[in-house]
């Protein structure tokens, strides 16, 4: 009869109707969180949606290294919509039902600009490296067409790999608990409850982890290194400073995305050290922030584009004071040089 079991289980998949997401049961005021999550979802969409209206109408800023900024910011408005929205669905609302497929679906997506969010800021650090290390061939090392190649590679792996870790999931029989123990459909907490084997699931969440956390941050990491390098084997004072102040912004969105997520992943999933409750939160505010204070920090502190921002506002002001005036403003109030 066991055996007769055995083999009814590894023949039948049993897909449920859906999950509950569940979590954040231990806070008694998690409403605030999730407010403020509102405001957070607000500002990713304002500012980045700026970013990408400057750089797409503005000719002189289709270059290489906005090509880059335009795709962070792409990236940065859908992983926060991937979540957000849906947080505050099922924990505001208190509607924490999500159907089996919306549920791959949700995975998918977060998984997959998630990855896209770590590549970004790698390919950010390339752009650095190559106008710091390699000043006198930058323009030729760095063109437009490679960026978009690299942008295109970027995409493809990660849509790819993540679609297979996804497509893998169908595999897994769920005839036990639905109750999925995060703020969205998680794919380790989604694979736990599985009743057949998922060491293929956990395998590939690791490797995934390797190839789309690690792997970036270590480029990154010896990116800065041969800056670094580089910077101080420069004479002029002066030469070093402005070429190190074109990396703090971006050294902030390499701290603020993978420090959290790397002690996050390592404490919680791995070492199971800090409470589940802690970790949700801790998780789902490590990975809604960045997105929101990418273009306050680095994009929006730009050269180019703030002269465009500010150019703006001044053009706007002139023509509210003086709608007669309004196309005779002077083109250095409305220009600058890329």
């Amino acid at each position: 009869m066991s055996s007769l079991r055995t083999v009814f289980n590894k023949s039948v998949i049993v897909h449920p109707p859906g999950f509950y997401i569940v979590g954040f049961e231990t806070f008694p005021f998690i409403s605030v969180y999730f407010i403020f999550l509102v405001f957070v979802y607000a500002v990713t969409l304002l500012f980045n949606s700026f970013v990408i209206c400057i750089i797409a109408f503005q000719h002189c800023l289709h270059t290489p290294k906005f090509l880059a900024v335009a795709n962070l910011a792409v990236v940065d408005v859908i992983l926060n919509t991937c979540t957000i929205p849906g947080m505050i669905k099922i924990f505001l609302v208190k509607d924490n039902f999500i159907p089996y497929n919306l549920c791959l679906v949700q995975m998918f997506f977060y998984y997959a600009f998630a990855t896209l969010e770590s590549y970004a800021l790698a390919i950010l650090a390339y752009d650095r490296l190559i106008a710091i290390c390699f000043p006198l061939r930058h323009s030729s090392i760095n063109t437009l067409r490679s960026m978009a190649y690299i942008l295109g590679m970027t995409w493809t792996l990660a849509l790819g790999i993540i679609m297979f870790s996804i497509a893998i999931m169908t595999k897994l029989s769920f005839c036990k608990s639905v109750q999925v123990f995060s703020y969205f459909c998680d794919y380790a907490p989604v694979f736990r409850l599985a009743c057949n084997d998922f060491s293929m699931q956990w395998t590939v969440a690791s490797l995934l982890t390797l190839l789309f956390l690690v792997i970036p941050f270590t480029f990154i990491f010896l990116s800065y290194v041969s800056i670094l390098v580089t910077v101080f084997r420069m004479k002029s004072l002066d030469n070093r400073v402005k070429a190190l102040g074109t990396c703090i912004e971006h050294l902030i969105l390499v701290a603020v995305f993978y420090i959290p997520l790397i002690t996050i992943f390592t404490v919680g999933f791995y070492l199971r050290l800090i409470d589940p409750d802690q970790r949700v939160l801790s998780l789902s505010l490590a990975s809604c922030l960045p997105p929101c204070i990418n273009p306050i920090v680095y994009s929006l502190k730009t050269k180019e584009i703030k002269v465009r921002f500010l150019a703006l506002v001044k053009k706007q002001k002139i023509g509210t004071g003086n709608k007669s005036k309004n196309w005779r403003i002077n083109d250095t109030s409305t220009k600058f040089q890329c």
